[in-house]
């Protein structure tokens, strides 16, 4: 008999991206590349259980959004067009996340989220049955081109095998 067990930080999630999600995905296997698909500058936004203004970065992929504090913003900015400090020339950024465990908080170790200070260069497609150069794809894998297609795109051991069957 499976027994589901929940982790302790579960009931500390928030509307926002914390180090608890972050720390699932890792367990599940997961990248911690993203897009950004755009950031805003949000006023008296609840984040943690206070009213705060801040930058929040809206992603591609189905995470939660994420506040940008001051040391994140700086990153992003660095990846910017120019250097630009707008919050508006952000967007379609590659970003990778990671834990940073010694952030404090109200003099507290608490960890934290950072965006690696080195943009990732190219977040490769996943290649799904439902993507549309799947056959293609399993063609090329048929006639011996395994690793042209293993070098555009991310597949899954599972699909991997279904690209050989």
């Amino acid at each position: 008999m499976s027994e589901t067990k929940t982790h302790y930080r579960r009931v500390f999630k928030s509307d926002h991206l914390g180090v608890a999600d972050l720390e699932e995905m890792l367990e599940e296997g997961k990248k911690l590349i993203f897009t950004v698909k755009e950031v805003k500058q949000e006023y008296n936004t609840k984040v943690a259980g206070r009213k705060i203004d801040a930058n929040i970065a809206y992603f591609v992929e189905p995470i939660k959004p994420m506040v940008l504090n001051a040391t994140n913003s700086k990153v992003m900015k660095s990846f910017a067009t120019d250097g630009s400090p707008f919050v508006e020339d952000w967007a379609n950024k590659l970003i990778e996340l990671y834990i940073d465990p010694s952030v404090r908080m109200k003099g507290e170790v608490v960890g934290g989220i950072k965006i690696m200070p080195v943009q990732p260069r190219y977040k490769k497609p996943e290649l799904t049955p439902d993507h549309k150069r799947w056959d293609a794809a399993k063609l090329a894998v048929s006639q011996g081109k395994i690793d042209g297609v293993k070098n555009q795109f991310e597949i899954t051991p599972e699909n991997l095998k279904l690209l050989q069957a």
